[in-house]
């Protein structure tokens, strides 16, 4: 297993790197080719609201989970989704997740908002 922790950091040590897309795809498929699998962390920026990367590299990803920051009722909550799996069927749903000294904790699905995935939710009224 090989862990980069972060993909913004391997980045930022190789400024000015044109090929940069081409030498990651490589270096991942070399990996692969070994039979090692490998975690790739990186950083949006913005935490709330729109987030942006300087390099997009999911399509090199056989899974992509994202880990997000919203406000409901004046708290700061995490959501966690799957957004790519490249084999099989995933979890669609949006799932609040938290740590604490028993671990990581995933909870039900959430419901009742819109837009959680942008930063700024909105409270969806209930449908009768």
């Amino acid at each position: 297993m090989v862990v980069i922790d972060s993909l913004n950091g391997y980045l930022n040590a190789m400024p000015g790197e044109r090929d940069l897309t081409l030498h990651l795809h490589e270096l991942f498929a070399y990996l692969n080719q070994k039979g090692l699998i490998t975690f790739i962390t990186m950083t949006q920026h913005g935490l709330v609201g729109s987030m942006h990367t300087d390099v997009d590299v999911s399509y090199l990803a056989d899974t992509v989970v994202l880990l997000r920051y919203f406000e409901a009722s004046g708290q700061i909550r995490r959501v966690v989704s799957v957004l790519k799996q490249r084999v099989g069927q995933h979890e669609r749903s949006l799932r609040e997740f938290s740590s604490g000294p028993n671990g990581i904790e995933v909870g039900e699905p959430l419901s009742g908002f819109r837009g959680v995935l942008s930063g700024i939710p909105n409270l969806q009224e209930h449908q009768k």
